[in-house]
């Protein structure tokens, strides 16, 4: 029998909430099968079980928060005595429900859903419920932007800052709304009189982004390397693919990046708990700007799709996470990141904690290109590595840069 616990989605979280279980009671599971749906202070995700077996018992019910590492579930063979397993101390939490049982109390209860006009549950996010208590939200007036309607933290704070903005301010003024300069990088309760400065308090999503960064960079050694490939090739290449398909140039960066990193298997690796874990796959993240921040789905086993397949799969889980939904948390090895299409010609990004690199990609640009000697008008990318050197070596990564150079170049020679 083994105990499912609360999983650790990134070395910052600190607690989990169970949005929902995807398997009942009796329902055989199998290893890397989706159990749950898991709500952290940046995303929803899928949590893959562990273990193959039967779900035996849920000691957690839906919308229980609990610490990372506590024990949610027992899963194991259907013969196996849940009963006494529990009595002797494991599954620390109590069980909600197990095999040929009746739900019973846990010590961990989640907030109760809020009820809308008609009587009918609000369809709200376990955070979105616990934010609005806290701002003294009405949730019944709220209409949800997440999957199905869904309330969300975005939409909770949202609603607050357009009552404040309607109400005067405790010093007789009114208080100041919009978006402060820069960016919607906080989210909490606004302050401040005509002429004075704005202070709003962070949202819970960039404070773990905050958190996360941070970690990144007094943990990771970090070291950069940068090189511009020359782009025509790829522009054309990615126009020809779009006309068959819906397709970017970031597609065809991805695409070039999993096959590079069928090559190095340093860039197919992570640290885990003071050791390196190597896939057998590339699984990428792609960063993604939603409301409040930064997120990055991934997808996963990018070396074994076609382009075209690739660029759907991106597509897919880039809207699932601007919808609150997060796909392949903590099993990225590397990350990509553009701000091309934001005119930036060159930029570093930080690491995110565990993963080997993450590349930084830049606008493709008209600049002067010399071939055999002579100097022509031509179009280039600038694309900028930053690696663990933990993982990675300094020549690695200029290995791994040249090869992306080389399938860049020649987009059409991709396998």
């Amino acid at each position: 029998m083994f105990e499912i616990k609360m999983p650790q989605a990134g070395q910052t979280m600190e607690e989990g909430t169970i949005v929902q279980w995807l398997k009942a009671v009796g329902e055989r599971v199998e290893r890397n099968e989706a159990l749950a749906e898991i709500e952290t202070d940046k995303a929803v995700f899928e949590f893959q079980s562990p273990e193959a077996g039967v779900l035996l018992k849920i000691l957690q019910p839906e919308g229980a928060t609990v610490p990372v590492f506590t024990p949610i579930a027992l899963v194991g063979e259907a013969h196996e005595d849940v009963t006494r397993y529990v009595a002797a101390g494991g599954g620390s939490a109590g069980a909600v429900q197990g095999v040929g049982g009746e739900a019973k109390g846990s010590e961990v209860r989640g907030p109760a859903a809020p009820q809308g006009r008609t009587g009918a549950p609000v369809n709200a996010s376990p955070a979105a419920r616990k934010l609005a208590g806290e701002l003294g939200v009405d949730l019944s007036i709220i209409s949800g932007t997440g999957p199905g309607g869904r309330i969300t933290e975005a939409d909770v704070r949202k609603a607050h800052e357009a009552k404040a903005a309607t109400s005067p301010a405790r010093a007789g003024g009114p208080v100041p709304s919009g978006p402060v300069p820069g960016g919607p990088v906080t989210g909490g309760p606004v302050t401040g009189g005509p002429g004075e400065p704005v202070r709003r308090e962070m949202s819970r999503m960039r404070k773990a982004i905050a958190a996360n960064l941070q970690l990144s960079k007094q943990i990771v050694p970090h070291f950069y390397a940068r090189l511009t490939v020359d782009a025509a090739a790829l522009v054309a290449f990615s126009g020809e693919a779009k006309r068959k398909f819906p397709c970017s140039i970031n597609d065809v960066v991805i695409f070039a990046c999993s096959r590079a990193m069928r090559e190095f298997p340093q860039f197919r690796s992570r640290i885990e708990g003071g050791g390196v874990l190597e896939f057998p796959a590339a699984n990428i993240g792609i960063a993604v700007a939603v409301d409040e921040g930064l997120v990055a789905p991934v997808v996963t086993g990018a070396d074994g799709m076609t382009l075209q397949v690739l660029a759907g799969e991106t597509r897919r889980v880039v809207s699932a996470a601007r919808a609150g939904k997060l796909e392949g948390l903590g099993r990225a090895t590397f990350t990509i990141t553009n701000l091309g299409m934001c005119g930036v010609e060159e930029f570093a990004a930080i690491i995110n904690p565990g993963e080997a690199a993450i590349l930084a990609v830049g606008a493709v640009r008209e600049a002067p290109v010399a071939v055999r000697g002579e100097v022509r008008a031509g179009q280039v990318m600038t694309v900028t590595l930053s690696s663990d050197h933990r993982i990675i070596d300094g020549i690695v990564a200029a290995q791994f840069l040249g090869r992306l150079k080389e399938l860049l170049e020649r987009p059409e020679a991709i396998a």
